[in-house]
């Protein structure tokens, strides 16, 4: 109680469970201080790479989570379970967010034995686990019965970022459709990703991604052979830095061997993508595995850049074939090439799919619908715990 014996108003509480900081950064940031401008307290849980303090320089708790993003060790994992139960039972939270399976497979075990806060869970691509392969179908095998229990939870939503996605969870059976929501992408900003007057285009092919093989970096480098092989003058650039953390990295030495060999620049890890979209003449991303909604060709298509693309789900969200840029068959180098070529051939076809996917980038997926969006899933799962004005706070 206060001075004058009223009660003190209890402020709500919002955990988010993602595996590692960075990702919280560049995906869920603006989510996060949406919530604490709408008065919740809010905590990140995360396997730290040194962002902890540019987390909590934004008013943000931030709590290391030891999530390890490959490895499958039950020791490892029950510790992580563990920890995160500690982490909920000492905070008590109205509302946990888990991002990704791992932090959702963890908390399968967690929300049973706390009290009941609302749970929302985010399938941000289905990546290795439901690809093809041995190895897929094992950890597949393995992750199915923890994702139907988390998935069935009462008084939890889990928002997916295409359609493909909720209709394969809901058609297996690991989610009820009931419990499905459809929210594409985390958003992009189109005040920071714009198409900037006078900037001029030079012929700059992007790959911008983590080195991972399942992203079609080798893809990309064999097609500049093919581009560079006719004597087109073009740069191909990879941005983005190896990920040790995921079993299929590209190690540093075959980047490198790629950058000596002529055909690619790679520039590691950047953080001016809106400079460097700004630039590019076009992006491209041959992932070869089924994405939520890459938020680079969100950013990209907000600078107005035409983009190539592999068509798988998440890609076909944002890129339209023919409209702001072309879809290629994964795996294919000759027809990534062939893509890449004709657009290089044509300014006035890259105009035309640049002018498209700013269109399409404001109108569909700014980062303000997604948020919108996302809070009112927040205030239909919390009911009274969560401020009738949420939403009109953020937008003022």
């Amino acid at each position: 109680m206060n001075k004058r014996g009223s009660v003190q108003e209890v402020r709500p509480s919002a955990l988010f469970v993602v595996n590692v900081d960075w990702f919280f950064l560049s995906h869920r940031l603006p989510l996060a201080l949406a919530l604490m401008k709408a008065g919740f307290r809010v905590t990140v849980a995360a396997a730290t790479t040194h962002k902890a303090d540019e987390i909590r320089c934004h008013g943000l708790d931030f709590i290391d989570l030891p999530v390890s993003r490959s490895g499958m060790s039950p020791f490892r994992e029950a510790w992580v379970a563990m920890s995160l139960l500690r982490i909920c039972r000492r905070l008590q939270p109205d509302l946990i967010h888990f991002i990704t399976i791992k932090p959702i497979v963890h908390g399968a075990l967690v929300t049973r034995l706390v009290k009941k806060p609302a749970v929302v869970n985010a399938i941000t691509g289905l990546g290795f686990s439901f690809g093809k392969g041995l190895r897929a179908r094992i950890r597949r095998t393995i992750l199915s019965p923890f994702l139907r229990v988390a998935l069935h939870r009462p008084r939890s939503k889990t928002i997916f970022q295409n359609p493909v996605d909720l209709q394969q969870f809901v058609e297996s059976g690991l989610v009820p459709r009931s419990n499905a929501v459809l929210i594409r992408g985390s958003g992009v900003d189109p005040v920071r990703f714009r198409p900037r007057e006078g900037m001029v285009r030079d012929n700059m092919v992007v790959l911008a991604s983590r080195m991972l093989w399942d992203k079609g970096v080798e893809q990309f480098v064999e097609a500049a052979r093919m581009i560079q092989s006719r004597s087109c003058q073009v740069r191909c650039v990879l941005v983005g830095d190896a990920d040790p953390g995921n079993l299929h990295s590209i190690p540093r030495s075959q980047l490198e061997s790629w950058a000596a060999e002529g055909m690619v620049e790679w520039w590691g890890y950047r953080d001016d993508m809106a400079e460097i979209l700004s630039q590019a003449s076009v992006v491209v991303l041959p992932t070869v595995y089924p994405e939520g909604v890459p938020k680079v060709l969100l950013e990209a298509a907000a600078c107005g850049c035409p983009i190539v693309a592999t068509d798988v789900p998440g890609c076909r969200e944002i890129v339209r074939h023919g409209v702001n840029g072309f879809l290629v068959p994964p795996h294919d180098s000759t027809a990534l090439a062939e893509a890449i070529r004709t657009l290089l051939r044509s300014p006035e076809l890259r105009e035309q799919f640049g002018k498209a996917g700013r269109e399409i980038a404001v109108a569909e997926f700014s980062e303000q619908n997604v948020v919108e969006q996302t809070l009112r899933v927040y205030r239909e799962l919390l009911g009274s715990r969560c401020p009738d004005d949420t939403v009109e706070k953020v937008r003022s």
